[in-house]
């Protein structure tokens, strides 16, 4: 996932995704370089490293869990729609304290690649377009909540590398 991360520019500077519209290219390449700091940070922490909370900080696992389930939850506001059962019970459950790497990471892979369908398929012609998120129905607008996903995404990143990189500095 990472390789040759170190020759490539970040993803926004590669002249890729041409053929999709600005703000969906710009979240689209925030994700891409969320997923490939992601595997190159954490990938390589255990199953027990990746559970473990140094400092009393959020687990990376967490970190991996809610950018995963967050992109699903923040895409069905972009969408129009609401949340239903399954995503509440998957979010009360993103701070369980057990991890397992592969499980992680392939509900990582599954997230990113269903959100890029997801924007792709998003109607672009008015970002403006009006928007409820939450029990509150707290206003925002679908570019709104594009530009949040590409932010939060990313915050969360930087958290779990963070913590991954205190994990690996434990251990040396």
């Amino acid at each position: 996932m990472n390789e040759g991360r170190t020759t490539l520019p970040e993803p926004w500077l590669r002249g890729t995704l041409g053929e999709v519209p600005v703000v969906a290219r710009g979240v689209l390449h925030a994700l891409e370089l969320a997923k490939e700091d992601l595997w190159k940070w954490c990938g390589p922490l255990s199953s027990k490293k990746l559970a473990e909370r140094p400092a009393g900080m959020a687990s990376a696992a967490f970190h991996l869990r809610h950018i995963a389930r967050s992109l699903d939850r923040l895409l069905t506001y972009a969408e129009g729609l609401k949340l239903d059962e399954s995503q509440l019970a998957l979010l009360r459950s993103e701070l369980a304290p057990e991890a397992d790497h592969d499980a992680l990471f392939a509900e990582l892979q599954l997230a990113f690649a269903h959100a890029s369908r997801r924007i792709r398929a998003l109607s672009f012609g008015d970002l403006d377009a009006p928007r409820a998120v939450g029990r509150m129905e707290l206003p925002t607008t679908l570019g709104g909540l594009l530009v949040h996903l590409a932010e939060h995404t990313q915050r969360h990143v930087g958290q779990a590398i963070t913590t991954a990189r205190l994990q690996t500095a434990e251990e040396q």
